[in-house]
């Protein structure tokens, strides 16, 4: 049998029957001779798929003048989107999950002048000025060569232990304006990782779940309405944070290992509120914990201390205390409430104060009443007497024998102490103690001398509700008996 020996006119016939063959049945199958009957194009497989283009967001939007229906996998936002011409716009194709809209994943591999083009473009090449109200998703390990200006936008790792942001030299995040950084680490080895100033009273910057690494400054934050910073580990920083003019500070859950350096924590300038609770501070030799010693720092409203673990060798590093204001003993003046393991509590639920006036046997602090039965009310301290001021935590002394309140919060005091006079004659003798000068009677108490010289010893006590700069003295007056001073050799007050 002679062989088959396809000629140009054999292949000529085939390709027309096939030409017609489609254009009979108006359909083409893959995969299956038997293309379903409506269909324009049946695809049949069980071990494979269809794979559309694929391409990056800006691919996208660069295809020059995209057909209606036009189908692409975008892989940034990991969707399928169709192109509709009426509206010149792609479309996501819904999966069940409205996607952002405002999104922009930065993986470690991105080239940043082309994922961040626009970005660059808007700091005038020298800096990445984010889009505001833009989540920044960091996948990976991503190392910025120009510093980063939030611009009210958010930055989010899914991982803080493998969402990396670093910068080797200058400044990480530059700026005038607030946004959120959440779920990552930070290392800026040779860099400060923050230099933000905020230009806006108003502007709000969160900081949470993440990681200072490795830095050499931590930076400064200032001018912001409001600064909350929780859950954030800091370690092996050279150099710590400092807060500046913030309205409201709120740190919570901060973790300082002692392999950080320096000055942990500092707080300069006017605030409102500040509340720093939970974490730990473990205090490395020659560094410190928190530093509010520079002058002029002001609390306006309250600050919180609590629940923080100050750790470490040298326990008087833990605080840097303010330069004035303070109490012997303590760190921090009046506007604190402090709770924390380690280092003093200082609240206005623990104010107190006390003194004792005490003169050498045969002497003493002369009291002279009116000639009037009963007499003048008369205070008990004049001149200079021998009294001495002692334990005087938010209390102060502007007057002798006299203790005034200088906490911030009202709260209910209890007073003790005595009193020891020397009567002139024979006669009965009442001792008040006196808020602001107005005697609390339901407080006062009688002593009689039978004699000339009689010494007579009482016991003072009392309860009273006092308000900052509310003060407490000792008064005596005669009820019956001879005109004549006492004398008054020993007193003593205990206010807590």
């Amino acid at each position: 049998m002679t062989a088959f020996k396809p000629t140009r006119q054999n292949f000529c016939i085939y390709i027309l029957c096939l030409l017609l063959s489609c254009a009979a049945h108006a359909q083409i199958g893959i995969g299956t001779v038997t293309p379903n009957a409506s269909s324009i194009l049946d695809i049949t497989s069980t071990t494979k798929g269809l794979l559309a283009p694929r391409m990056t967001t800006a691919q996208r939007n660069a295809i020059a003048s995209p057909a209606d229906g036009l189908i692409v996998y975008d892989t940034d936002q990991k969707a399928f989107y169709y192109y509709v011409s009426t509206t010149s716009s792609w479309i996501f194709i819904n999966n069940g999950v409205s996607p952002r809209l405002n999104f922009k994943r930065i993986r470690s591999t991105d080239n940043l002048a082309t994922v961040l083009a626009a970005e660059l473009a808007a700091g005038g090449g020298s800096k990445y000025v984010l889009t505001s109200n833009t989540l920044y998703e960091i996948n990976g390990t991503v190392t910025f060569n120009f510093p980063i200006e939030l611009n009210n936008a958010y930055i989010h790792g899914l991982d803080a232990n493998e969402d990396i942001i670093a910068k080797t030299s200058g400044i990480l995040f530059d700026g005038t304006t607030g946004g959120s950084i959440r779920s990552v680490t930070i290392s800026a080895p040779g860099a400060t990782v923050f230099n933000l100033n905020a230009a806006s009273s108003t502007s709000t910057f969160l900081f949470r779940d993440s990681i200072i690494a490795n830095s050499a400054n931590v930076g400064t934050v200032s001018g912001f309405g409001l600064v909350f910073a929780s859950i954030v580990n800091f370690s092996g920083n050279t150099n710590g944070i400092t807060y500046s003019n913030i309205g409201q500070l709120l740190l919570s859950n901060q973790a300082w290992f002692s392999n950080n350096a320096g000055t942990y924590e500092k707080l300069t300038g006017t605030f409102n509120l500040v509340s720093k609770q939970g974490g730990f501070s473990n205090v490395a030799t020659g560094a410190y914990g928190f530093d509010v010693s520079t002058p002029g720092l002001s609390i306006s409203g309250d600050a919180v201390l609590e629940s923080v673990v100050f750790t470490g060798p040298t326990p008087a590093n833990y605080v840097r205390p303010y330069a004035s204001g303070t109490y012997s003993g303590y760190n921090f003046n009046n506007s604190w409430s402090v709770r924390s393991a380690g280092i003093p509590t200082e609240t206005d639920a623990t104010a107190t104060g006390d003194f004792a006036m005490d003169y050498p046997v045969g002497s003493g602090l002369g009291v002279a009443f009116n000639n009037a039965n009963p007499s003048d009310i008369v205070k008990v301290g004049s001149g200079t007497p021998t009294t001495v001021y002692s334990n005087l935590f938010r209390f102060s002394t502007d007057a002798v024998n006299r203790l005034r309140y200088v906490g911030k919060k009202k709260r209910i005091f209890q007073i003790s102490g005595s009193i020891s006079f020397q009567v002139p004659a024979a006669g009965t003798y009442i001792i008040y103690i006196a808020k602001n000068g107005t005697m609390l009677t339901q407080y006062k108490i009688y002593g009689r001398g039978a004699s000339t010289n009689d010494i007579v010893v009482l016991p003072l006590n009392a309860s009273t509700e006092m308000v900052t700069n509310d003060y407490i003295e000792v008064f005596a007056q005669r009820y019956t008996g001879s005109n004549g001073n006492i004398v008054v050799p020993n007193m003593t007050l205990t206010i807590k």
